[in-house]
């Protein structure tokens, strides 16, 4: 049986409008893509407020108290593929009372031909130190750039909230590892012309 188009409907209504399909589609699609674009900004920015998966605290001054209670703090440096420079702790651990402010470096050097921007990121384990870790000043705060060959000695300045102590599963942590990896923000000049 053949269905006959309603005599009713006014003229070329019977096939849907493609503009209030396609519209929408087109919303939804750059929601979406704008998403993934910030999608790590948004993390990053849930991440430092909760201290989830690990992420320190920014603080702007120190604790104010200081324990006796002592916990080691180990470091670790990595570097991506794409970004060609040498990056390390000058020390691989340090015991620090918790709530003492102290002062960690580490090294980083350009080994490539150009200058070459970098940016790192961070976090502890276990994640349960995550809420505890308090960052005053660190060069994770802001991009870094680097001249061919140049070498530079970066600072993190943290204390342990002595809050970790009242915290029924922070209390049993006695070793927190510091980690950062860093990454290429921008290209050599030379590498982003072949890139075009």
């Amino acid at each position: 049986m053949i269905k006959k188009p309603d005599q009713n409907l006014p003229q070329g209504s019977e096939t849907p409008d493609h503009k209030r399909v396609v519209v929408p589609l087109l919303l939804v699609l750059a929601f979406m893509g704008g998403v993934v674009i910030y999608s790590p900004e948004l993390y990053n920015m849930f991440c430092a407020a909760t201290g989830y998966g690990g992420t320190t605290q920014r603080v702007t001054q120190d604790s104010g108290v200081v324990l006796d209670e002592q916990i080691t703090v180990r470091f670790d440096a990595t570097v991506s593929k794409a970004l060609n420079w040498e990056f390390k702790p000058v020390q691989r651990s340090m015991k620090v009372r918790i709530g003492e402010t102290v002062v960690a470096k580490y090294t980083a050097k350009n080994l490539d031909k150009e200058a070459i921007v970098g940016s790192a990121t961070y976090n502890v384990t276990p994640e349960i130190a995550g809420s505890y870790f308090n960052k005053i000043e660190c060069f994770c705060f802001t991009e870094q750039r680097l001249e061919a060959g140049e070498q530079i000695e970066m600072p993190v300045s943290f204390y342990v909230d002595p809050e970790i102590v009242t915290d029924k599963s922070g209390r049993r942590v006695k070793e927190i590892t510091l980690s950062y990896v860093f990454y290429a923000k921008k290209l050599p000049i030379k590498a982003a012309q072949m890139v075009r």
